[in-house]
């Protein structure tokens, strides 16, 4: 009999179980509802975010600080 295992590298940005600290400090830009949620917070466009993110990476400090400059 031949067994197949599928594993799965989820971080706590991509799985909706895991909440709390990291998830709330990180940026995903993959899933409309975060894109949205920071667009707003940080008060720029959907592809300034994008930009930022590509720029300095998923930290949600790190990112406001350059959108800041």
């Amino acid at each position: 009999m031949l067994a197949v295992v599928f594993t799965t590298n989820n971080t706590a940005m991509d799985n909706k179980q895991k909440t709390g600290s990291p998830d709330r400090d990180r940026i995903n830009v993959n899933e409309d509802y975060e894109l949205q949620h920071w667009s707003k917070k940080f008060g720029v466009s959907s592809d300034e975010l994008k930009k930022a993110v590509k720029t300095v990476g998923t930290s949600a400090e790190a990112v406001e600080k350059h959108l800041k400059k």
